[in-house]
């Protein structure tokens, strides 16, 4: 027990224990000291200093407990009710007096006041008090007698029997109230369990099923679920464009949209099907008992729509599209972790096509990931090892038939003298993080060559670098470009990045801030593609491009078809009138060179003149 006085604000289960033992020992000695009181009033003889010396020790101990309670206010408590019965009993009828009454009461507050040393030394001392009345009384030292019965001794037994009684009513009290704690504790921790266990198995966000709730429910479903005649079709939604949402209005704005999505499409299923929070902003819908294909198309119809729907979050209206990806079960699998992945897979072949669809699970896919995934492992030493190979493409000007310009192209050279070109590797190196890396190298090889051209006389060229968008991820490009510029020597106005209008189209992470860091290096830009794309004229004169070039597609037909070659000369003009050179790219027969000059094509790059080439191989060209 600690020594100390306890403050009615005690919080703590020890101090409440304590608090709890000071006010049962200051209400004791409040209701014994009455009762000695009462008691006193009727004594007679040396009753009357016995019940003075209880009075006041009990008084003693009330203030003692109420200024410092501790484990010696107890003892001292005890040791004087127990010591006043004594000598109660030594001068009456000895173990036949009527104070013997009260030991039981002793006994009791022990119990109640004490721990168990407390409770085992007072029935001890009681014990041995008993013994030593007995062997006063046998070896005649005292002499007991028995008074004669006065009204006195009556009042003596009723306050025994109630100061008995009151004990015993604490004692039961105080059973009665740690019951009831308990059962409240019990309840609470029920609560708890139940409120863990809960959240253990749902989304914190979203409340919905997890992870591990969702492949118990899939079990469960799988079980009820007649294989002979019903599937169970494993739905994997994919948020389109979710992370500008984070970007631009923070993670707050995107918890409420998903919270907004996940409330919308639970509104909205039946039954039948469960949809489970996967991770970020991923889901899973487990819809039973598909008996047709018809029902799994309708329901990722109606997902696409409900994803689709606008939400108001922080006063901003917010639309997204979902991709899809469906496995069902038990053709693709009788497991939750198999359905996944295959699902997953579908998921992304359905981004791959165009986002906001949905796409089933095949093998092909399989096969198809499996490619990447090998191509992945190949691709990453042969770029951190720098083993991919920069060609080039001479730009032709049209009006004099001389070399002008080159186009920087990567290749990818293997051990059989075979290349993989970029239109197989770049995917890759754009989902895996390589693209930067990849994109430093191409653009450091070009202009060391450039500069290598311009040391030994050709001056008048130039070099053209195609930019992919991931390249503007993380806001590093200025830096490579100036890198790139400062270690060859290049002058910036002999280097030309090629843009996208998709590129351009797309302001997210910063684009426009980068391109205007790239352009005050004195850099050159070109529209590459122009016509696939947006072809928005608005982009070509924010950009100040000095080059548009028209693709390919226009120019394979051109002298066949009359629609293209009017678009072609539409595009043309346009360019000549915001003062831009125009490039016709994939020209490959002197049909359609005679056409672009006709139309007033500036330059020309195709195959007519040279495939894209090694630098040896283009040294050769430029000498001839």
């Amino acid at each position: 027990m600690l020594d100390r006085k306890v403050e009615p604000s005690s919080v703590t289960s020890s101090g409440k224990m304590i608090l709890v033992k000071q006010q049962r020992l200051v209400q004791t000695c409040v209701i014994a000291s009455v009762s000695l009181f009462i008691a006193l009033l009727f004594a007679r003889g040396l009753a009357v200093y016995i019940f003075s010396f209880g009075l006041l020790s009990l008084v003693a101990t009330t203030c003692l407990s109420v200024w410092r309670y501790s484990n010696l206010c107890n003892y001292l408590f005890l040791i004087s009710i127990s010591l006043m019965l004594l000598l109660l009993s030594i001068t009456g009828a000895g173990v036949f007096d009527l104070a013997m009454l009260g030991y039981p009461s002793v006994i009791i507050f022990s119990a109640i006041l004490g721990d168990r040393r407390l409770f085992l030394t007072t029935l001890t001392s009681v014990l041995l008090q008993c013994v030593l009345l007995a062997w006063l009384a046998i070896e005649g030292v005292v002499v007991p007698h028995a008074p004669s019965v006065t009204w006195s001794h009556v009042i003596f037994i009723m306050i025994l029997f109630i100061f008995t009684g009151f004990c015993v009513y604490i004692l039961v009290q105080d059973i009665r109230n740690l019951l009831q704690s308990l059962q409240i504790e019990n309840t609470k921790a029920e609560e708890s369990r139940l409120q863990v266990q809960h959240l253990a198995l749902h989304d914190p966000l979203t409340d919905l099923p997890n992870r591990l709730y969702g492949e118990r429910l899939f079990s469960t479903m799988l079980k009820r679920n007649n294989p002979s005649q019903t599937k169970l079709a494993l739905l994997f939604i994919d948020l389109d464009n979710f992370k500008p949402i984070n970007d631009a209005l923070g993670h707050a704005a995107g918890d409420k949209f998903l919270q907004n999505i996940a409330q919308t499409i639970s509104q909205h299923l039946n039954g039948d099907q469960c949809l489970i929070r996967f991770g970020g902003d991923e889901f899973i819908v487990l819809a039973a008992g598909i008996t047709d294909k018809n029902q799994v198309d309708a329901l990722c119809t109606n997902l696409i729509a409900w994803c689709s729907t606008e939400f108001e979050v922080l006063e901003a209206k917010i639309v997204v599209s979902a991709s899809i990806g469906i496995a069902c079960a038990p053709d693709d699998g009788t497991t939750f972790k198999q359905l996944c992945r295959k699902a997953d897979v579908a998921m992304y072949e359905s981004k791959r096509k165009g986002r906001n669809r949905f796409e089933y699970y095949n093998a092909a896919l399989d096969e198809r990931s499996d490619v990447l995934f090998n191509l992945l492992q190949q691709l990453r030493p042969a770029v951190l090892h720098n083993k991919l190979a920069v060609y080039y493409q001479p730009l032709i000007a049209l009006e004099t038939g001389k070399v002008c310009a080159m186009e920087a192209l990567v290749r990818w050279p293997q051990e059989d003298g075979s290349l993989i070109f970029p239109d197989q590797f770049i995917p890759v190196a754009e989902s895996s993080g390589l693209i930067n890396q990849l994109g430093a190298f191409v653009l450091t090889e070009a202009c060391e060559y450039c500069a290598y051209q311009h040391s030994i006389g050709n001056k008048y060229l130039s070099v053209a670098v195609n930019l992919s968008f991931s390249q503007f991820r993380d806001n590093s490009l200025p830096g490579i470009v100036k890198s790139a510029l400062q270690k060859s020597g290049l002058p910036a106005v002999s280097l030309e990045l090629e843009l996208t209008e998709s590129i351009l189209a797309d302001d997210h992470g910063n684009i426009r801030k980068q391109l205007e860091h790239i352009k005050q290096l004195g850099v050159q830009f070109s529209i590459d593609d122009f016509g696939t794309g947006y072809s928005n004229l608005n982009y070509l004169r924010a950009f100040n491009a000095g080059k548009l070039k028209i693709d390919k597609i226009f120019i394979t037909t051109l002298g066949i078809d009359q629609k293209h070659e009017t678009l072609v000369s539409a595009i043309i003009n346009m360019a000549k009138s915001l003062d831009m050179q125009v490039v016709a790219e994939g020209v490959e027969n002197e049909a359609a060179k005679a056409k672009l000059v006709e139309l007033g094509c500036d330059i020309g790059q195709g195959y007519l003149w040279s495939k894209p080439i090694p630098k040896h191989e283009f040294d050769v060209l430029l000498n001839s």
